[in-house]
């Protein structure tokens, strides 16, 4: 009988450990790279909304733009790997990144720890509508006629690399004018401020349809449902190899357990199965695509090479 209280309290200390073990038992925060208004906030706002269903807890979405997303990359590559921080990782910030810096504050390979793959999206380029270029030929030759006299606006990797791939594979030379956000660079295109900007459908489709902007050509190698209009880079220029595409995933720093990680999966894959979201993006020609972990991590190594390709091809100088 003496011992039945110590015994009682070593119980309920057990039955209150296993309980803060159940996870998630509160708010995730979840950190977008980019401004709010881009195709990685969007996405991922839709996303993490449909997994707070799942889990049951409330998933917080941080903005952390700047430095082609490697600032809130690093915040999530430095955060405690609980499965409380997750990161909306991109193309830019977990694959090309590495070789765009001269050095990341983090190890790109080695930092975080897959979760899920979300889908993927073409970009458009599209001109200012005061550019005399009625077409992707004519801006090229345009841009013949004085190296650097087209300006073009880039605020992610994805934007950057797609106008310089453009560039490289057309034989002409642009300036580049560097933006911190998406939304920024397309208030400048319509302004005048830049000729030309190669951003994502989330962005771009709105104001092309709007005849704000002047739509060129798709970066996918087929046309889309979004804006059948819109001949691929390939067809404008007469070309086969050009293909860029933005995508979406969520990572969560190395180290995090992998019954979190299975559970983060779970959720992941159930809000890119649901229809209504699918119905939400498929204006921006939004594909889903659910997958495993490993499948993101394998996917992850290849697009390193892919991007560390075009980069080069590009004659993309490291930053």
């Amino acid at each position: 009988m003496l011992f039945k209280p110590a015994l009682l309290l070593a119980a309920a200390s057990f039955s209150l450990a296993a309980f803060g073990q159940v996870y998630p038992n509160k708010p995730i925060k979840a950190i977008v790279p980019f401004a709010a208004g881009s195709a990685t906030d969007q996405i991922g706002r839709a996303f993490v909304a449909k997994m707070s269903e799942a889990l049951g807890q409330p998933i917080v979405v941080e903005n952390k733009a700047g430095v082609n997303g490697m600032l809130g990359a690093d915040a999530v590559a430095k955060a405690a790997p609980d499965g409380y921080t997750v990161l909306i990782g991109t193309n830019s910030t977990n694959a090309a990144l590495k070789s765009l810096m001269v050095k990341l504050p983090y190890d790109q390979d080695t930092a975080f720890a897959p979760v899920g793959y979300m889908g993927s999206v073409p970009l458009i380029i599209a001109v200012n509508n005061d550019v005399p270029a009625k077409t992707l030929r004519e801006l090229v030759a345009l841009g013949k006629t004085k190296a650097g006299h087209v300006t073009f606006a880039s605020a992610s990797t994805s934007q950057l690399v797609s106008s310089e791939m453009f560039a490289s594979m057309a034989g002409i030379q642009m300036t580049h004018v560097p933006y911190k956000s998406g939304p920024a660079a397309m208030t400048d295109l319509i302004g005048g401020q830049v000729m030309m900007f190669s951003a994502d459908f989330a962005v771009m489709v709105p104001q092309v349809k709007g005849g704000k902007v002047r739509g060129l050509a798709v970066t996918s190698t087929q046309r889309s449902a979004a804006v059948p209009e819109l001949p691929t880079v390939n067809e404008a220029l007469g070309i086969k190899d050009y293909e860029l595409i933005a995508y979406f995933a969520m990572f969560a720093p190395a180290g995090t357990p992998p019954d979190i990680i299975a559970k983060l999966n779970q959720a992941i894959n159930a809000a890119a199965q649901s229809k209504d979201l699918q119905e939400k993006f498929a204006p921006i020609g939004f594909a889903v695509e659910p997958g495993t972990p490993e499948a993101l991590a394998q996917r992850s190594r290849l697009e390193t090479a892919k991007w560390a390709k075009a980069i080069r091809e590009a004659k993309i100088e490291p930053q």
